[in-house]
């Protein structure tokens, strides 16, 4: 097993595109740390970097002990699993899976150890003699999988190596590459664009936002306390709700968060978690609610008329165990480069013209995760009670996270 460490690493290529800049991280041996971002954010030049299938332009890249820099890719002691699976159709399971031992010129008992306990800890025992045209697409995966579990090696790569999968294989195969991850203790690397994958498969997520890395933190934390706008954004399915607010003192009596023409009044533990949020008051913020602080206020009788929103529905979306609702609120979104890098990856529109209350009134399309008990209907007004305890609060100017106490009110986490 080996640590993997990124020391200032940057990608440049010839048209001075920067797909990775200045990129510092370490994954700790046996960790499973995901890079995940936008489509063109850096993510598999980095896990190349790593491969030693780019060239590094910048900076000094570790396996263990090694700078592995001009290493070639043979020699690293590291085993990548593709988004295609990438085996050889004329060579059954058993023999793909020991193909590159048998490049390696690995004794022959070795081999046949290897496979058999790669081929079980996988269940793929019945299907040893099968070719990869005969197996499903989860199995084809497990085949390409125990190809790189019997090398042994020091780290696992894994670029995307669910994406050709259905939802409902992709959801058991998760678990299963969780599982296989802890069991074996190897350090492994795991690049996706799905937000929800990484959230449940990491022990720690690193975002990624157009070659530089936002944040490194356990799911949790990037969850409870995103250190920008792009990083609250982009974790969370579905994604945040992001509102253009005010920060108002309310009369002595605490503060208000003002949406458009609504207010909202913030709760006391809010004010205690973000102490740095009374340095904003009279001041211009981004709001951001998930939308699973959002709640039915017909079915939330007890939620206070200052802790509620009105809005008009567009849209209800019944799961079963949950009511998607898509709803518009008179007032202005936020609008700032990070946010319309999120909309157009998100495939989300944030803007409406305004076509309920004033004419030409700003309106925000916000979502909200609502109890499958919820009565909203389309095309009717609706007031959703806020989890104000909740909410999420951006410098408009950096996007960072407005947390802790600082010289003027700021956080640069």
């Amino acid at each position: 097993m080996a640590v993997v460490a990124f020391d200032a690493v940057s990608k440049v290529y010839p048209d001075g595109t920067r797909a990775v800049s200045s990129m510092d991280l370490e994954v700790g041996d046996q960790e499973f740390v995901v890079l995940v971002g936008p489509s063109g954010c850096g993510k598999t030049t980095a896990l190349r970097m790593v491969a030693g299938l780019e060239q590094i332009s910048e900076g000094r890249l570790r396996i263990g002990e090694r700078v592995v820099n001009d290493v070639p890719p043979r020699d690293r002691d590291i085993a990548m699993v593709f988004q295609s699976y990438a085996l050889y159709p004329h060579l059954s399971v058993y023999e793909n899976i020991a193909f590159g031992l048998r490049l390696k010129k690995v004794p022959k008992d070795e081999i046949d150890r290897r496979v058999r306990q790669a081929a079980h800890v996988l269940d793929l025992e019945p299907w040893l003699k099968r070719k990869p045209r005969n197996l499903s697409g989860g199995q084809r995966q497990r085949v390409a999988m125990g190809r790189a579990i019997v090398r042994e090696p020091a780290a696992f790569l894994m670029d995307e190596p669910l994406s050709n999968l259905d939802a409902k294989l992709r959801v058991a195969m998760r678990a299963e590459i969780a599982r296989l991850q802890s069991e074996l203790g190897v350090t492994t690397i795991y690049v996706t664009h799905d937000q929800v994958e990484a959230m449940t498969m990491g022990d720690r997520v690193a975002v990624m936002r157009r070659g530089v890395l936002q944040q490194v933190a356990p799911p949790q934390e990037l969850y409870d306390r995103p250190v920008n706008v792009f990083v609250g954004g982009f974790i969370g399915s579905p994604a945040m709700n992001l509102l253009q607010g005010r920060l108002e003192d309310a009369n002595g009596s605490g503060l208000t968060l003002r949406l458009g023409e609504q207010a909202l009044a913030l709760d006391r533990a809010l004010l205690d978690a973000r102490p740095a949020l009374r340095g904003w008051v009279g001041r211009e913020l981004i709001a951001g609610i998930r939308p699973e602080d959002l709640h039915d206020a017909a079915l939330e009788r007890d939620a206070p008329q200052d802790r509620r929103l009105r809005v008009d529905v567009q849209l209800r979306e019944a799961l079963g165990s949950e009511v998607i609702v898509h709803a518009r609120i008179a007032a202005p979104p936020a609008a700032t480069e990070q946010i319309e890098e999120l909309t157009e990856d998100l495939g989300v529109r944030t803007l409406d013209a305004g076509s309920g209350g004033e004419a030409g009134a700003a309106e925000t399309a916000i979502v909200g995760r609502l109890s499958p008990h919820s009565s909203v209907r389309e095309g009717e007004a609706a007031e959703v009670a806020v989890d104000t305890r909740q909410l999420h609060f951006f410098d408009p100017e950096t996007g960072l996270g407005i947390y802790d106490d600082t010289p003027d009110g700021r956080t640069d986490l």
